[in-house]
């Protein structure tokens, strides 16, 4: 096994058109569908594809299914409560928004010692430590009355917005994180790093024989993943207003994301947005329809089990891999005919 060190192309004329569309259509989508709800729905759908996108890093690229993401979500929101307590004066609405980088940062470095020691396991063992942790976090933010509030919960400064375009501010926030994730999975689908994570998930042992510092770039991917997570975690804590440690550290936020990137298709650049885009709306719409009985529940269990046994790779690659075989044959049709000699060793 050879890792390959050509340089690859980072920026292509396609890529810049289709990032271009993407830009042009997240600036657009408030002002085609005006409607509060919608743009509610919008906002969850974006933040939850941010959150999916930096999860694919270490989960899709990487191949480690980390579970414990929304101890970090959970993180980054009781971070937000700490620095914008009620009483803290706010001139112009937008400072929790200006604190986010702040609060991705914290929570990048307070992963590079959970994962120097998480990281030394494999895959599966990977998955229950990462688990652990977020039970250990919902625990601290039941227990830690004095930093979180506990089971009271904790509430958050009221921004000064406009109730008529309340929501704009905190979907244009996501929409901005969005791009940054998405812009760093390109980068890492393109760099070294991005090929050193391809060769951990295909066979690590043989990843580390040929040189790649396999614990370093697992820790980068990891710690750079739960950044993301954190002010995801920050800029729903503004917007809640109020947070409770069982919505802020819920096992729900993990599973959500990670059935969105496997819905989508993992280690893909665009699989993890799909996935937000399909699973946010039809989340939603289930619990308008079902009310508090949870029984939307039900059909997340039954999504994630039709995914993994009728699309195991996701939506994405599956897609692709059928349009690739079928270029295949009828290119293999297309040689037989005009290959005279062919078609009579043939007959």
């Amino acid at each position: 096994m050879k890792l390959s060190t050509e340089p690859t192309k980072l920026v292509t004329r396609n890529g810049l058109i289709r990032g271009g569309v993407f830009i042009a259509l997240l600036a657009a989508l408030p002002g085609i569908f005006p409607q509060h709800w919608l743009w509610n729905l919008m906002f969850f759908t974006i933040l939850y594809a941010t959150m999916a996108v930096s999860w694919n890093y270490i989960g899709g690229f990487g191949g480690y299914p980390s579970l414990g993401h929304a101890a970090f979500f959970g993180i980054g929101a009781y971070t937000e409560a700490l620095f914008f307590k009620t009483d803290h004066v706010l001139h112009s609405g937008y400072e929790p928004f200006f604190m986010l980088p702040v609060i991705g940062l914290i929570c990048a470095l307070l992963a590079i010692p959970i994962g120097m020691v998480a990281m030394r396991t494999r895959a599966d063992v990977f998955a229950i430590v990462t688990i652990t942790l977020l039970f250990v976090t919902q625990t601290l933010a039941f227990n830690l009355r004095n930093l979180t509030g506990g089971a009271q919960g904790a509430a958050v400064v009221q921004p000064k917005f406009d109730v008529k375009f309340f929501e704009l501010p905190f979907y244009y926030t996501a929409a901005i994180m969005l791009l940054f994730a998405f812009a760093l999975s390109y980068y890492y689908s393109k760099s070294k790093i991005g090929l050193s994570l391809t060769a951990i998930r295909a066979d690590e042992d043989k990843a580390k024989g040929v040189g790649v510092r396999t614990l370093q770039v697992k820790v980068i991917a990891f710690s750079t993943s739960v950044a993301f997570t954190g002010m995801a975690g920050a800029t729903w804590a503004f917007y809640i207003g109020f947070i409770y440690p069982q919505f802020a550290v819920d096992p729900l936020i993990t599973i959500t994301m990670v059935l969105m990137t496997f819905l989508g298709g993992r280690a893909t650049l665009w699989g993890p947005v799909l996935g937000a885009v399909i699973l946010m709306p039809a989340q939603q719409l289930l619990a308008y329809y079902v009310g508090g009985s949870q029984l939307y529940l039900l059909a997340y269990a039954a999504i994630f089990l039709i995914t993994i046994l009728l699309l195991p790779r996701g939506i994405l690659p599956t897609v692709t891999n059928k349009r690739r075989l079928k270029a295949l044959a009828l290119k293999s049709v297309a040689a037989k005919a005009s290959d005279p000699l062919a078609e009579g060793q043939s007959a």
